[in-house]
């Protein structure tokens, strides 16, 4: 009786267990679980996150049975769990990327050229940028030297070195491989946002773009994207942006992002940014992390979003009753995540 009365306590996502009903009911008020959560597919454990999903499986206190079984069975760059060994060589070796491809586009010369392919017809697009050092009070203000895009099949749509509109004190060469020579002749930053946002808007007014889904406007993949959309004066719908850097399942905590040479090495299996940085390398990198989030397969919900108002009485505090007479299954069939994954972009 008393071992029924703490499962029906324990959390049916994180399987975390509570003294009082009450208290599991808080706990899935605020936890958002959900089913597009990185999932073991093995014990069916919730994680907030791939890494917290990763300490699971293969950490230094790994739940040992998911352990014996995942070095036998587990991929280790998506964490899936394969049915055989033979069956797990085959999919590692398509799972695990090699280096970027330039493909048939080569990159920009040591001058200012710009490659661009007027007639692309992805709905996605990867934006990078080089920065050097534009001065400012501690030295810290950013300048864009260098812009890349691509489509979702890594070919390079826009591809420019940019002049700053300011004296630029320190190119970085070391790590940018930019000198003066490069942005003499360079594009104007106006004119690099004027075609930046034909490709983002693709005819569409800026105001009108209301859904990732609806209209031919593009989604915008990339990595901390803010500052450099601060950096280019460029404005640009919330809700067309995927940042891997402020993606929940792809950062180190709820506050604390992971790298881009982390999450490449870790995810995709090969390493970029090694000496001179590249911002061809970093739109491909973004652009196969976007691609390997949005292709997971998880189960349709109706109105997946917690903010959606159709949600928003699931854990009311006036169903507190009700709730609490539910099943943990039952409360966790009804949660929604508060966060849009990107696999809605493939539905």
């Amino acid at each position: 009786m008393e071992f029924a009365e703490s499962i029906r306590k324990k959390c049916a996502a994180c399987f975390r267990e509570f003294n009082k009903m009450e208290h599991l009911v808080d706990h899935m008020r605020t936890s958002y679980h959900s089913l597009h959560e990185p999932t073991c597919a093995l014990c069916n454990k919730h994680c907030r996150s791939f890494d917290s999903l990763r300490e699971h499986l293969i950490g230094p206190l790994p739940k040992q049975e998911c352990n014996k079984l995942f070095k036998i069975l587990g991929c280790k760059f998506c964490l899936s769990i394969l049915e055989s060994p033979h069956a797990l060589k085959l999919h590692q070796h398509r799972c695990r990327f090699s280096g970027v491809n330039y493909g048939t586009m080569s990159r920009p010369a040591n001058k200012s050229t710009t490659v661009v392919d007027n007639g692309f017809s992805s709905h996605v697009v990867a934006l990078a940028c080089q920065m050097v050092d534009g001065g400012g009070n501690n030295e810290s203000m950013d300048v864009c030297a260098r812009v890349c895009m691509v489509d979702e099949y890594e070919n390079i749509i826009f591809h420019v070195y940019v002049k700053p509109p300011i004296s630029v004190p320190n190119y970085r060469y070391e790590n940018s491989g930019i000198g003066g020579e490069h942005l003499r002749d360079g594009m104007p930053l106006k004119q690099v946002q004027r075609r930046i946002e034909e490709f983002l808007c693709n005819g569409e007014a800026m105001w009108k773009i209301r859904s990732p889904k609806a209209g031919k406007a593009r989604i915008l993949v990339g990595h901390h994207l803010h500052p450099l959309l601060q950096s280019l004066h460029l404005q640009y719908p919330s809700f067309m942006i995927r940042d891997t850097a402020a993606y929940p399942p792809l950062m180190k905590t709820n506050k604390l992002s992971n790298s881009l040479k982390y999450l490449t090495q870790t995810y995709l299996g090969y390493d970029i940014q090694a000496g001179v940085q590249d911002p061809y390398e970093d739109c491909v990198a973004t652009m196969r992390l976007y691609l390997r989030m949005r292709n997971q397969v998880h189960q349709r919900e109706d109105y997946p979003q917690a903010s959606d108002p159709r949600n928003r009485n699931n854990f009311a505090p006036s169903r507190q009753s009700e709730l609490e007479r539910m099943s943990p299954e039952a409360m966790l069939a009804i949660s929604r995540s508060d966060y849009y994954c990107w696999c809605l972009d493939s539905m």
